[in-house]
């Protein structure tokens, strides 16, 4: 399996991602931004359309599309208010939007598939690079924020008390969360990001109390759920996507039963 060069690339990308997302789902889930992070994918999937469109990558496209989109959330206050209604209108006119970019750019209906499902078999060296570059860079800018985000995520009130820029941080990680989406998505595509953005770090909160240990185990799990999903993808020709979906999903609600009996 690892002869094949396709392979290394996709086990080194998936890994990249797994690690973004199992360190940035954290932090979703503690301030309770599952569904915005959902909504972006579906506004990624516009911006990858118009990418095709515009005869420039799909992930630049994406980029462009749910960075704009953060700025936008934060100015209307979506993440203070919460409007699901209209995140959800939004998202779901974005959605409409990719379809008709689609059908202008005259590509089949593979291009689709593989921005809404992912295709990481397909990832060559160079999307790789630009992946782990966009990854790193994710993670650096986490880690100089790490303690005035944990603090702002895991008790607002007293982050609002004690520092009065707080929006800037608020900003900055719906920022942070677009681009970590827009990369994720190369992985598992648009419609399931969730997967691997908010599962992991949805069963680690089940175990785990401390901040830091949650981050350790929602990477594990991403990694493992990554790995074990292009392996039986590789040998079985399934779609990876399902297997990274399925162990996800099923390590959570497993934990959720276990912690229910006990």
């Amino acid at each position: 399996m690892f002869a094949l060069e396709f392979m290394k690339n996709a086990y080194l990308a998936g890994t990249t991602v797994a690690i973004l997302c199992g360190v940035l789902g954290v932090f979703v889930i503690a301030r309770r931004l599952a569904f915005l992070g959902h909504a972006l994918s579906e506004i990624g999937f516009s911006g990858a359309t118009f990418g095709l469109l515009m005869n420039f990558s799909p992930l630049n496209g994406m980029l462009l599309a749910t960075v704009l989109s953060a700025f936008a959330a934060h100015g209307l206050g979506v993440q203070r208010e919460r409007s699901e209604v209209a995140t959800s209108a939004v998202s779901a006119a974005f959605m409409g939007a990719g379809v008709l970019f689609l059908s202008l750019s005259n590509k089949n209906a593979s291009f689709a598939t593989s921005i809404l499902f992912g295709s990481i078999v397909g990832i060559s060296i160079e999307n790789v690079i630009q992946i782990c570059s966009i990854s790193i860079i994710v993670l650096l800018i986490m880690f100089l924020i790490y303690r005035r985000l944990k603090f702002d995520s895991f008790d607002a009130v007293g982050a609002s008390i004690q520092y009065t820029n707080t929006n800037l941080i608020s900003l900055l990680f719906l920022v942070i969360m677009a681009v970590s989406v827009s990369v994720a998505a190369q992985i598992v595509g648009s419609l399931l990001i969730f997967v691997l953005l908010t599962l992991p770090a949805a069963t680690a909160q089940i175990y785990c109390k401390s901040v830091n240990k949650m981050i350790l185990f929602a990477v594990i799990q991403a990694i493992l759920g990554v790995w074990l999903g292009l392996a039986l993808g590789y040998y079985t020709s399934w779609p990876v996507s399902f297997f990274i979906a399925i162990f996800e999903a099923g390590v959570y609600l497993l934990s959720r039963v276990i912690t229910r009996n006990k």
